[in-house]
C-alpha cells in the first residue's frame, strides 16, 4: 500500500494533466487535481453539455485531441465502450515520454487501446464513485485506490502515477498495487456476480416472491431493497462478523441456516462460469459486439428493468422520503 508519504505531488510540477471526459470520475479527478495545484485541462467534444459545467468550475476545456496534445499526462475517463473511438482522436497528441492513464483496465487488456511503446501506461482507479472521490477529498480524507503499471518507457510511470493518485486524494486512504489483468477481471466479476448483477437479481427475486405470495408491495420493497443499505453499511464498517453481531439473534440464525439454500452449489458454479467468460475475453467480445451493433439489446434490457413493479413502488416510496436525494436518478 502507498500513502501520502510515498507520493510526491511535485512530480507533476511543470506538467499539464489532460482529463478526457467530465462524468462521475472525470469531474472529481479534474477538480481534486486543480485544488491540489495541478495544471488541468479537460477534453470534451464541442457541444457537450459538460463543457459549460467544467468551465463554470474554473477549468480550461479543449476538444479531446487538443487536450491530449496539451497534456503530459492524459487520463481517459469516458465509458469503456467509447475508449476505442476516443483513442483514435487523441493518440496523435501523445508524445514519447508522456503518461497515458485509464481508470479501468478494460480497454488496454482487451485491445481497444493499443499504445505505442515509447509512452508510459498506467492505471489509477479510485475504489468509489466520483461523487465520493470529490466529497471525501473536500472533507480531508480520501477514497482508497489502485495503481497498476502496464508500460514503463521512462522509468517514472509509478512515481508520476502516485503523484496523480495523491492529487485526487487516493493516497490519503491508501493505494494498492495491482496489475491491469487483476484489476479488470476482479472488477468485472464483482460487478456481474455480486455488486450489480447478483445483488439486483436477488433483490428483485425476493420482492417478487413476497408480492406473488400476496404481501403488500410496499412491505416487500422495504424488506428486500430499502433495508439492504443498513446491512451493507454494517458489512462495510465491521465486516460480516460485525454485521452479524449487530443484527438480532433470529436474523443471524436465519443467515447461517438459510443463506446457503439461496446461494447454492449451482450458484457458485455459475459464478465460476462468469469468471471463466471474463478471463477468456468472451464477455469483453460480447460487450464490444453489442456496442458495435448499436446497443439494441442493452437499451431494451434497460427499458424492461425500468418498467418493473419494484421500480414503480420504489419511486413512489422514495418520493415520500425527504431525507433521500432522488434527483440523480429521477
Amino acid at each position: 500500500m502507498f500513502y501520502d508519504d510515498d507520493a510526491d505531488l511535485h512530480a507533476l510540477d511543470g506538467k499539464t494533466v489532460a482529463i478526457i471526459g467530465y462524468g462521475s470520475q472525470g469531474h472529481a479527478h479534474s477538480l481534486n487535481l486543480k485544488d491540489s495545484g495541478v495544471d488541468v485541462v479537460v477534453g470534451l467534444r464541442p457541444g457537450s453539455d459538460s463543457v459549460a459545467k467544467a468551465e463554470a468550475n474554473g477549468l480550461r476545456v479543449l476538444d479531446p485531441a487538443a487536450a491530449a496534445d496539451a497534456g503530459d499526462v492524459v487520463m481517459v475517463l469516458v465509458p469503456d465502450e467509447l475508449h476505442g473511438k476516443v483513442w483514435d482522436e487523441i493518440k496523435g497528441g501523445l508524445e514519447p515520454g508522456n503518461l497515458l492513464l485509464t481508470g479501468h483496465g478494460f480497454s488496454i487488456l482487451y485491445g481497444l487501446i493499443e499504445p505505442p511503446q515509447d509512452i508510459d501506461v498506467a492505471l489509477i482507479a479510485p475504489k468509489g464513485p466520483g461523487h465520493m472521490v470529490r466529497r471525501q477529498f473536500l472533507e480531508g480524507s480520501g477514497v482508497p485506490g489502485l495503481i497498476a503499471i502496464h508500460q514503463d518507457a521512462t522509468g517514472s510511470a509509478q512515481r508520476i502515477g502516485l503523484a496523480y493518485a495523491k492529487g485526487i486524494g487516493c493516497t490519503r486512504g491508501g493505494v494498492f498495487e495491482t496489475t491491469f489483468k487483476e484489476e479488470t477481471e476482479t472488477d468485472l466479476f464483482g460487478e456481474q456476480a455480486v455488486l450489480c448483477g447478483g445483488a439486483s437479481e436477488l433483490v428483485q427475486a425476493g420482492f417478487e416472491t413476497l408480492v406473488e405470495a400476496g404481501y403488500n408491495p410496499q412491505m416487500a420493497y422495504f424488506e428486500c431493497l430499502h433495508e439492504l443499505k443498513l446491512i451493507v453499511d454494517l458489512m462495510y464498517e465491521k465486516g460480516l462478523a460485525g454485521m452479524r453481531y449487530s443484527i438480532s439473534n433470529t436474523a443471524e440464525y436465519g443467515d447461517y441456516t438459510r443463506g446457503k439454500r439461496v446461494i447454492t452449489d449451482q450458484t457458485r458454479a455459475a459464478m465460476k462460469q462468469i469468471l471463466a467468460e471474463i478471463q477468456s475475453g468472451a464477455f469483453a467480445r460480447e460487450w464490444i459486439a453489442e456496442n458495435n451493433a448499436g446497443q439494441e439489446s442493452f437499451r431494451r434490457m434497460r427499458a424492461e428493468q425500468a418498467g418493473t413493479q419494484v421500480e414503480s413502488v420504489g419511486k413512489d416510496l422514495r418520493s415520500q422520503m425527504s431525507w433521500i436525494d432522488t434527483a440523480f436518478h429521477e
